[in-house]
């Protein structure tokens, strides 16, 4: 009882998500996106201020509602750990997403992302991998990740058919609720497959699981038995 009580506190606590931002017609925009998503509960927060952060899994800060975004980011990650933030703005250069991302964001949006890309963001982010241009994320790999895998990179690893099936969803962006429904299977089973992906490759997280994926084709590694 105790277990289904935690999981649904989860559940509530992942569709509620905060959003900064100054602009009238974009926050409308993102409203209307909620709305049309009644899994997902929409809550304004006010800058400048001192909100208490809490009670959501995931923030989404427009970079315009600030003149220090990385200040801000920095306050983020040393008062709530575990807190998700997703930036959107209106740069689209490599070099500034990757200090985003780097200075504590697990995700960024341009301004004029579509509705489809917005949403599947904040999946990927709530399920624990990072929404950025590939080429941001090969280089944001953490370095031991990069060692490990070095140290497996000789050796084919034993992927199952199933397991392959999860990194190919894995790869093409799709969050765990996506991959379980398409593969007929539960998220728990989803994530349970994704964790012995990690330990075969020899990464720590999905990120560099996905990008590692592409890089060695792993995929090509696949074993036809299951």
């Amino acid at each position: 009882m105790n277990g289904m009580a935690s999981e649904q506190g989860l559940s509530d606590e992942r569709r509620r998500i905060g959003l900064v931002a100054t602009d009238p017609l974009r926050t409308l925009g993102l409203q209307a996106i909620f709305a049309a998503n009644t899994g997902l509960e929409l809550v304004e927060l006010t800058f400048p201020g001192n909100p208490d952060l809490a009670g959501f899994a995931l923030v989404v800060l427009d970079a315009g509602c600030t003149d220090h975004l990385f200040e801000l980011l920095a306050s983020f990650r040393h008062r709530y750990p575990r807190l998700k933030v997703i930036v959107m703005g209106m740069e689209s250069d490599l070099d500034y997403i990757q200090r985003v991302i780097g200075a504590g964001a697990k995700g960024y949006l341009t301004h004029l992302a579509k509705e489809s890309e917005i949403l599947m963001a904040m999946e990927i982010v709530l399920d624990g991998s990072v929404w950025a241009p590939r080429k941001v994320l090969a280089k944001l790999i953490d370095s031991p990740d990069r060692v490990a895998a070095k140290r497996v990179d000789g050796e084919a690893p034993k992927i199952t058919a199933r397991e392959s099936q999860v990194l190919s969803l894995l790869v093409a962006g799709r969050p765990n609720r996506e991959i379980a429904r398409t593969l007929g299977i539960d998220e728990g089973t989803v994530k349970a497959h994704v964790g012995r992906l990690m330990r075969k490759v020899g990464v720590e997280n999905r990120t560099a699981l996905t990008v590692l994926a592409v890089e060695r084709n792993l995929l090509a590694d696949a074993r036809p038995d299951s």
